[in-house]
């Protein structure tokens, strides 16, 4: 007969494993996102140099 609770053991430690893993994964990934300093770009023109520029 097999022995269910060593079974039973094996897969939670398994489980574990692969919890950390994707736990492991997912802060690596947080931490580029923040590391990636890309700046963010204005596409729209305050209102002051839009009415500056009108006048040219």
């Amino acid at each position: 007969m097999p022995d269910f609770e060593k079974m039973y053991f094996q897969l939670a430690a398994k489980v574990a494993d692969a919890i950390d893993i994707l736990v492991e994964a997912l802060q690596q990934g947080e931490n580029d996102y923040i590391e990636d300093s890309t700046p963010i770009i204005a596409l729209i023109k305050p209102e002051a140099e839009q009415n500056n520029g009108d006048k040219k």
